[in-house]
């Protein structure tokens, strides 16, 4: 049974808000699977970006399947979802970020 405007209002939301949901819709929680797959599969995925970013500077860079689960779990443990996924990409990558552009031996960072 799906909620109604007027059970929305029976809870106390205000009769104006509630002019302004025209769909209601249940949403699943993320799993480490739908983060992982936010992470490496769209266009312009994060992964893709840091790939990117590294090949700039002449280092090629990957993940494991292991560690693409590490920051995909991180994400659910801190409640962010998909949104503290880059977060949480920056914090692991923040010192080879410095330190790549400049060094000749970091070729592969995995």
């Amino acid at each position: 049974m799906k909620p109604t405007t007027t059970d929305l209002k029976d809870f106390g939301l205000i009769p104006e808000f509630l002019g302004r949901l025209p769909i209601l819709s249940s949403l699943h929680p993320l799993a480490v699977d739908d983060l992982i797959r936010i992470l490496t599969e769209p266009r312009n995925a994060l992964i893709k970006q840091y790939k990117t970013l590294f090949r700039r500077y002449g280092s090629e860079l990957g993940f494991t399947r292991k560690a693409l689960e590490a920051i995909a779990q991180e994400g659910l443990d801190r409640g962010g979802g998909a949104r503290g996924l880059r977060s949480i990409l920056e914090e692991v990558l923040v010192d080879a970020m410095f330190e790549v552009p400049g060094s000749v031996s970091m070729r592969y960072l995995s």
